[in-house]
């Protein structure tokens, strides 16, 4: 089967040999050459670091336009989506391809909070773990075990696999609040039932049993507004590596597992905590927006300024504009008085309006403004990747069930260029000088 509508053929010259390959077209206008036959017909394979012009597969999820900064899922503009809908919402559309009506938003809500609770036994992990265990490790850890707890996944049946997506959903906030807890040594919070997503986890982060959360609306709406923000992201690559894993048709906890530790990384997941270490590290240094200005631009610094740029957007990044207005409320609900806050806004101010980032469209990205929220929600930096996985995961699910539907989707096994020693001859180890 062929991805997309054809679209003609190009040509390839190599040697004196003319081979085509076959274009497609994907319904946003996108072009794509069909290489598959490439090596049998030529010998030859492509060599892409970083996999930035290779599409690895068809999907109907998450459409991306890095040049115009457009973002949809399953078509609908993220702008609308962060605005109108809670991460639920957002949730069931990934999952299920369609946005809930009433009655299926009630229903998918009631499925998560039965679900909300893990097994007793699984409180022993969180116990064993040293102290100040990071959460990710136990994240990771945690949702790999699930699979030993309920092991009916291994069977494939559609009712079962949407059992288990609910499951995931819901379960992933309770272990990310659990592993919370232990980094700072307080009881766990179980979750309520008269609570929505967002708000029992929020309580089962902040509550104790000597001082209750209190929950406040505009806090909520920007966490609600973060992991939809994060929900999903074309094929990144944390998702890359469920769709990997998966692809060697490991369970959905492995896969997911698997897109937690790809997800930990400085440069993925664990971006916006980056950002927040370089602001601590300006006000210990001592320097002002202008002196890290001078920074980035001097290529001999070693210096790496975090939080503006994207790998895939040329232009302003989307969710960035969202993520700007959440930061801004939040910052005025809870009249957060913070000099690292102010630094921040001083460099994105400077940044702004200096002709070098200007001409390399090198604006704030969503996890500059998603870290300075969540700092000023009371989240540690260790959390924010937790955070990121928690918003990403209906995207993994969704992509995971869309490999395992797809009759093109093979094992991943990419080729290499090899540039090691050739042949050399044994020598026995008695005759080694």
């Amino acid at each position: 089967m062929a991805p997309g509508n054809e679209a003609g053929t190009a040509k390839l010259e190599y040697e004196g040999k003319m081979v085509e390959l076959p274009v497609f077209e994907g319904s946003e206008g996108e072009k794509a050459l069909d290489i598959r036959a490439l090596r049998s017909q030529t010998g030859m394979i492509t060599y892409d670091p970083g996999f930035g012009n290779t599409g690895a597969c068809e999907s109907n999820i998450t459409f991306i336009d890095g040049e115009k900064g457009v973002l949809r899922i399953r078509g609908y503009e993220i702008d609308d989506l962060a605005e109108h809908c809670e991460f639920v919402e957002v949730a069931y559309l990934l999952v299920n391809g369609n946005l809930p009506n009433p009655a299926q938003r009630a229903s998918f809500s009631e499925m998560l909070t039965r679900a909300s609770l893990i097994h007793e036994d699984m409180r022993n992990f969180f116990r064993q773990y040293p102290e100040h265990a990071h959460p990710m490790a136990i994240l990771s850890a945690c949702v790999v075990s699930l699979s030993t707890f309920y092991p009916e996944l291994e069977r494939s049946e559609d009712e079962e696999i949407n059992v288990q997506t609910t499951r995931l959903i819901s379960k992933i906030r309770t272990i990310s609040a659990f592993s919370y807890k232990k980094f700072i040594g307080q009881p766990f919070v179980y979750p309520r039932y008269d609570l929505k997503y967002c708000e029992n986890f929020l309580n089962m982060m902040f509550s104790s049993p000597v001082h209750p959360y209190e929950l406040n609306p505009v806090v909520v709406k920007a966490i609600n507004q973060f992991f939809i923000l994060h929900a999903d992201h074309e094929q990144n690559c944390s998702t890359t590596v469920v769709r990997l894993v998966g692809s060697s048709r490991a369970n959905l906890y492995a896969s997911i597992a698997s897109g937690v530790c790809a997800l930990w990384g400085p440069l993925h997941g664990g971006a916006n905590q980056a950002v927040v270490e370089m602001l601590e590290e300006m006000q210990r240094e001592g320097w002002t927006a202008a002196d890290v200005i001078a920074k980035a631009k001097n290529k001999e610094s070693g210096f790496r300024l975090m939080g503006f740029g994207h790998r895939v957007y040329k232009t302003y990044d989307p969710r960035a504009r969202i993520a700007k207005e959440a930061c801004e409320k939040v910052l005025k609900q809870l009249g957060v008085v913070d000099p690292l806050l102010d630094l921040a806004f001083e460099l994105e101010d400077a940044a702004l309006n200096d002709d070098y980032f200007k001409e390399r469209n090198l604006y704030p990205n969503v996890d500059f403004y998603t870290g300075i929220t969540l700092r000023a929600v009371g989240i540690p930096t260790n959390m924010y990747p937790v955070m990121f996985a928690i918003g990403r995961l209906p995207g993994w699910i969704a992509q995971w069930r869309e490999l395992w539907g797809d009759p093109d989707q093979r094992i991943g096994r990419p080729r290499q260029i090899y540039t090691g020693p050739v042949k050399r001859d044994f020598i026995p180890i008695s005759e080694r000088g």
